[in-house]
């Protein structure tokens, strides 16, 4: 039986990584810093105790070898050199990239869209061979950027399909956007506003897909960039119809053609000003890539979760990593300063 490593097993990916891997036969071990357990992984999968940043219990955890590594948390350089010492020893790795290494023709890229005209122009759908940031180690786009090039620069001597994520949804994300929409039906909230006249675009990826790919990554090894994401990429509009859809809910959209006119009104988790639509026919080609799900399909899963997990507690205590992100950008639940912008729209 092939044995494979997951690292930052407890995490959202790495949950569903596990699951596809143990599903599909490999011999799991799952590593996380706490050394938990998910229950939905099948009994025989070895959970393991692994501080990412001590290099001989990283060593002694992949022992005297593993068919494949798949690194869910791996950012910069110092975890590509660590792989890279253990490249004798692991036939081939797994690690997840980023969508956000990607700028435009002008040099913009998800780090400038603070600044005036930062956000970036893509083009759609944006290939693996597109221009990226310059690698280093000051922002998150940078660093997986510097992962990726050392990584690569093994060449045969570890063979790494880096998947280059989009906007990852599903169950135990710890920043997920879609509580946008469900904290607004669960509080009755019947009119939402959307800037940019609803229609940003911010290419999705559910965990079972980038699962997928996972798995069939590790089973056709090579030294490759690849794009992560669903079949479909909805609108901010039609994803808040589809969450209203899986709640029963009605909600009346009021959109704003262009810019939002504060951050508590119309600004959302996928608001931006061009789509960001990322190219799978790569995927498709090099592992045969089909999705497991879709969007609107995976949704139920995802929705069921946040009720549950918000139930009885705020949404700061449920997910202080969401608020964290977006607080000092968007005011996610501004009722009041919504409802202020309404009224004088209204009069």
């Amino acid at each position: 039986m092939s044995r494979a490593v997951v690292i930052g097993a407890t995490g959202q990916i790495g949950r569903a990584a596990v699951r596809a891997l143990a599903e599909d036969g490999w011999a799991v071990t799952a590593a996380s810093l706490g050394g938990g357990r998910d229950s939905s992984w099948p009994g025989d999968v070895r959970a393991a105790r692994l501080d990412r940043a001590d290099d001989v219990a990283f060593a002694e955890l992949v022992g005297e070898g593993c068919d494949v590594l798949v690194d869910i948390v791996a950012h910069g350089a110092e975890p590509a050199r660590q792989l890279g010492a253990l490249a004798g020893r692991i036939g081939s790795a797994v690690v997840i990239s980023s969508g956000a290494v990607y700028e435009d023709e002008q040099g913009r890229s998800f780090d400038t869209q603070d600044e005036p005209d930062g956000f970036p122009r893509y083009p759609v759908p944006i290939p693996e061979s597109h221009r990226t940031v310059a690698a280093g180690p000051t922002t998150y786009g940078t660093r997986k950027i510097q992962l990726e090039r050392d990584l690569l620069a093994l060449g045969a001597l570890l063979p790494t399909t880096l998947l280059r994520a989009g906007a990852i949804h599903g169950p135990h994300c710890r920043a997920p956007r879609e509580l946008y929409f469900v904290k607004r039906v669960l509080d009755g909230r019947r009119t939402r506003v959307l800037s940019e006249g609803g229609t940003s675009r911010f290419h999705p990826v559910n965990v079972h897909n980038l699962a997928e790919l996972i798995r069939l990554a590790a089973r056709h090894p090579g030294a490759r960039v690849l794009n992560a994401g669903d079949p479909d990429a909805p609108s901010v509009a039609e994803i808040g119809a589809a969450v209203d859809a899986v709640l029963g809910f009605e909600s009346e959209t009021v959109l704003i053609e262009g810019e939002a006119p504060g951050k508590g009104v119309g600004l959302t988790p996928w608001t931006a000003r061009h789509p960001v639509v990322y190219d799978m026919s790569a995927a498709e080609r090099d592992l045969a890539y089909k999705a497991v799900t879709t969007y609107a399909d995976s949704l139920p899963e995802t929705v069921s979760w946040l009720v549950d997990r918000l139930s009885g507690r705020d949404w700061r205590e449920a997910f202080p990593v969401l608020a964290r992100a977006y607080d000092p950008v968007i005011d996610l639940f501004d009722y009041r300063a919504e409802d202020a912008w309404l009224a004088q729209r209204e009069a």
